[in-house]
């Protein structure tokens, strides 16, 4: 598998897709099964986020190697409308559209690094690492 796949999200079909994708690579690096649930149930999330609000954007994944850990980036980035108060959206149980609000905040708690730029009316770009040592 490649060292960077990219998952075009622009139907419910893809999350599933991307879902699958990132399963692939984390097993191919041998992540533990809890860094694979964490990689995977991320990925969803964003994937989703995209779809629901942005209908149509990318999901990016791409294997990292370092001398002691290897790891897999995940970049969502949709041209939607974009967040209006990304610290709001980052609170657990903040929801714009009443579902339990725990997408990007649970997103950021299971993975090791987390960022998230968005500017209302232009779009919203979310990167995340999850490491898994050697």
């Amino acid at each position: 598998m490649d060292k960077k796949v990219v998952v075009h999200i622009n139907k419910e079909e893809d999350i599933i897709f991307a879902r699958k994708t990132v399963r692939k690579l984390g097993e191919n690096m041998k992540f533990s099964s809890l860094n694979l649930a964490r990689s995977i149930t991320s990925v969803s999330e964003l994937a989703r986020n995209i779809y629901r609000y942005a209908e149509n954007g990318v999901i990016e994944m791409e294997i990292l190697s370092e001398p002691i850990k290897t790891g897999i980036r995940i970049t969502a980035k949709d041209d939607g409308p974009g967040i209006e108060n990304t610290k709001l959206a980052m609170k657990k149980g903040y929801s714009s559209i009443g579902t339990l609000g725990a997408g990007l905040p649970g997103v950021q708690t299971m993975m090791d690094e987390f960022t998230i730029e968005s500017t209302p009316g232009e779009g919203t770009l979310v990167t995340a690492v999850k490491w898994q040592l050697k």
